[in-house]
């Protein structure tokens, strides 16, 4: 299935309007979503679903509860949700996660990059060095700790590259890698799932969606976000082409000026590597309408750490990041 928002589903008015977008195929790319996700259930032992907070992980949380019900509805979840935390998140994020959790009465591990380097796993170059490619480590040793064999995971083939060409159904050496060249073919929806001892699925229902179509799904599953999702004022300075939050984590550089800009998050991810763009949408109809008109993807346009190479996703991923 491989389900996109295409011209045909504007409306011929000429001037934009938000009902003038069909959401019809969100009906399809839900249904993709909720029999991968009963299909993980259903095969695995231990699954965990993936949960940042972030908007991609709620869509994908929304699509559990239809999938398995509510405590409201006597239903749950049938697996943990799992957010591997590198300190430097944003606290409006990592409170939104923890109100979901508890809402939804989910059983929600934390796993911290902090305590890697307390063990000596992950050791940074210098004090100041990103630790979000560091989340590998915490996250394979988790895997170990609770013998996870898949990890559900909201990526989207249409952020980056080397996500484009991933399966859906992703399968993890015993050592955690992935090794693109040796795919398993994915036939309509027929997924391959064995696994030899030490090995794990990564698994990511909302493959086939786009950022369009998840603001259209938020909209109109009227979705609550974190509020950075939405247009407010911050604090910011340019920075080879990118708006970087000014942080105790990003201060000014020597004759760097800070300005007070309305700004938004399209992706949120460790402080010190994500940006927010300019903005005034102030709900997810204002950005349904600014994600029809952008030519750059999400991470191209705010993640500074996926700027440092054309390959820098792949080798990320390869060495077992999410």
């Amino acid at each position: 299935m491989n389900i996109r928002t295409s011209p045909e589903h504007l409306h011929p008015m000429t001037h934009p309007h938000i009902d003038h977008l069909s959401n019809a195929h969100l009906d399809a790319l839900e249904e993709e979503t909720i029999f991968i996700l009963r299909e993980v259930a259903a095969a695995f032992e231990r699954p965990t679903l993936l949960f940042s907070g972030g908007k991609d992980s709620l869509v994908m949380l929304k699509c559990a509860e239809k999938a398995f019900g509510t405590p409201a509805t006597g239903g749950k979840i049938p697996y943990p949700l799992l957010m591997i935390d590198t300190g430097h998140n944003f606290p409006e994020v990592t409170d939104f996660r923890d109100q979901r959790a508890k809402e939804l009465g989910a059983e929600l591990i934390v796993r911290s990059v902090e305590d890697s380097m307390a063990r000596g796993t992950v050791r940074l170059a210098h004090p100041g060095e990103s630790r979000n490619a560091h989340q590998s480590v915490t996250l394979l040793e988790a895997i170990e700790e609770f013998h996870f064999d898949a990890l559900i995971g909201g990526a989207r083939r249409d952020e980056e590259k080397a996500r484009a060409k991933e399966r859906i159904f992703s399968h993890r050496d015993s050592f955690g890698q992935w090794q693109p060249k040796d795919q398993r073919p994915e036939l309509w929806t027929l997924f391959n799932t064995k696994l030899q001892p030490g090995e794990h699925f990564r698994v990511f229902p909302i493959s086939n969606w786009t950022e369009l179509d998840v603001w259209q799904y938020i909209a109109r599953e009227a979705i609550a976000l974190p509020k950075l999702y939405y247009s407010h004022p911050r604090e910011v300075v340019e920075r080879k082409g990118l708006l970087v939050p000014v942080t105790e984590l990003t201060p000014l550089k020597p004759g760097e000026v800070a300005q007070v800009r309305n700004v938004r998050f399209r992706t949120v991810g460790d402080i010190t590597c994500t940006c927010p763009v300019a903005s005034l949408a102030a709900n997810a109809n204002d950005i349904v309408l600014e994600t029809l008109s952008v030519e750059v993807s999400e991470r191209g346009a705010t993640r500074m750490d996926d700027k440092t190479s054309e390959a820098s996703m792949e080798k990320r991923k390869k060495d077992g990041y999410f």
